[in-house]
């Protein structure tokens, strides 16, 4: 209602509420996508989507082709892992993987055989406007395609055609807000037409009718790019939006507001107001899926940072160790040097380089311990100046939530819409005080869901052991009543027995005369 009343008077309103203007350091906009060299070791990780780990299918001494399935998803919520090369097996044990705490995951070492052979099972379906969307969409699901954009939610679950629900607008996120980050920026550049042609095989499995490619104005070469080869097809129904650069723009729900106008309302997916949105690398991968058979064993990410020598964008495989990328880079020595996975932003923390790249990789900073502590300086008392409030996208009040996980109150967060938050950062950015607001959200988030998964529990436990009680007591009953006919037959038949006797003793003896 504010933005229309601002719009009719004649001023510019923000594209969406809040959100921020960081330095973005796109230092390696200009730097075309390199191929990083094959490692000695490729270390393939089982988990590396959201949902259920998965299985391997190989064992120690097996040899493999580039693309071969080599782990197989367990449940509906996982996607299949592939053999980022040719190679043997050399041993499935548990290894780090990107994530703060230092965690390990079940990973699968595979020794490069320098070779690079494909496995050719799956055939390219160039045919694809003639194959049922449900096809196209189990080849999706076959190759492992996750979203590259850092969520990494199995992409065949976003491409289901829900006839409740009709996807009208497809929306290309080619925003990439986060600082430092400009491996989507590249594809664009370099791939145009390939994501286009993938853009075109996410509608024809959707039934969408149009589609949007969003583009910050921060990334003009890729926006010519991109309309060149709109304008080459003369597609009416695919246009070029360029919005002006404010974080965190890339957000799904921001970005659909800033397009459309609409907004996702709470607890529910863009798929209910007819909008589905996917990240820049996602469609690519989508296009090389269906148009040449291959899995997803390489992605592009951007290695930078002050403390690398020389930043740029890198095409690398999967499990490809962070130290050797960033040898190629020219950075060998990580003392007073802090390395984050993804953005500044929403990125985190790693506690050493020796940590294999997986699907939702997008960037490999490596930061000097002195810029980072300018960024993240000793925390102080709120002085309650509302700037998180101003800058929050969702309209919170980061300062009350932040009280409320800090000291534990989980159940006044929530009341207070903490699971609407979508940790971008922009508050703990502008705090005076240094509060780093999100890890507090974090904390209340991760505490309220293992309180509701001990309440689940605990409820499932309760109607488990009523049930059992209930049992018992109607197979007690059931003995009762049993006995209590029992007892009533055997009386009756007592009785009887008895009127017979008594019958039997009252009737005159009859005396037989020879």
């Amino acid at each position: 209602m504010i933005k229309s009343l601002l719009n009719t008077l004649g001023f510019t309103s923000p594209p969406f509420d809040g959100g921020i203007t960081p330095n973005m350091c796109k230092w390696t906009e200009g730097s075309s996508i390199k191929t990083c060299p094959l490692p000695p070791v490729l270390i393939v990780p089982l988990k590396q989507h959201i949902g259920q780990p998965c299985t391997p299918l190989v064992k120690i001494g097996d040899l493999v082709l580039r693309g071969q399935k080599i782990a197989k998803a367990e449940g509906y919520l996982s996607a299949p892992v592939h053999a980022p090369t040719s190679g043997k097996v050399i041993k499935i044990e548990e290894h780090a993987i990107p994530h703060p705490s230092g965690m390990g995951m079940v990973s699968i070492f595979i020794e490069p055989d320098g070779k690079d052979q494909r496995d050719m099972l799956l055939d390219p379906m160039t045919n694809w406007l003639q194959r049922d969307p449900a096809e196209l969409r189990e080849r999706v699901r076959m190759c492992g395609i996750v979203g590259l954009g850092g969520a990494a939610f199995p992409t065949f679950i976003k491409l289901l055609k829900d006839q409740r629900h009709p996807i009208e607008t497809v929306i290309l996120n080619g925003i990439e807000c986060e600082p430092f980050l400009t491996n989507d920026h590249r594809l664009m550049v370099e791939n145009s037409a390939t994501i286009l042609h993938g853009l075109h095989i996410v509608m024809h499995m959707l039934g969408a009718k149009k589609a949007i490619i969003a583009i910050e104005d921060n990334k003009i070469d890729a926006v010519q790019a991109m309309r060149e080869n709109v304008d080459l097809l003369g597609d009416d129904l695919i246009r070029v939006e360029v919005l002006p650069t404010r974080y965190p723009q890339g957000s799904e729900k921001q970005l659909i507001e800033s397009l459309t106008g609409k907004q996702v309302p709470a607890g529910k997916l863009p798929m209910h107001i007819g909008v589905l949105c996917q990240n820049i690398g996602t469609v690519k991968a989508i296009d090389d899926a269906v148009m040449l058979g291959h899995a997803i064993t390489e992605r592009v990410i951007t290695v930078s940072g002050d403390a690398v020598p020389n930043p740029a964008n890198m095409l690398v495989r999967l499990g490809t160790s962070m130290r050797f990328i960033y040898a190629q880079c020219g950075l060998e020595k990580f003392d007073n040097i802090q390395i984050l996975h993804g953005g500044p932003m929403m990125g985190e923390r790693l506690r050493h380089p020796d940590i294999p790249v997986i699907k939702s990789s997008t960037g490999l900073l490596a930061i000097s311990d002195a810029r980072m502590k300018v960024a993240h300086q000793v925390e102080e008392p709120c002085i309650r100046c509302g700037h998180c409030s101003e800058v929050c996208p969702v309209n919170l009040v980061p300062n009350l939530l932040a009280d409320h996980c800090r000291n534990d109150q989980l159940e006044r967060a929530a009341n207070y819409d903490l699971f609407d938050c979508i940790e971008c950062g922009a508050c703990s950015y502008v705090c005076p005080s240094h509060i780093p607001l999100v890890h507090y959200f974090r904390y209340g988030k991760g505490q309220t869901a293992q309180m509701r998964r001990e309440q689940s529990f605990a409820e499932v436990s309760r109607l488990r052991s009523e049930g059992r009680d209930a049992r018992l007591q109607r197979e007690k009953d059931e003995k009762a009543a049993k006995r209590r006919k029992l007892r009533a037959t055997l009386r009756s038949e007592s009785v009887l027995n008895t009127a017979n006797e008594e019958k039997t003793a009252t009737q005159p003896k009859t005396e037989v005369n020879d």
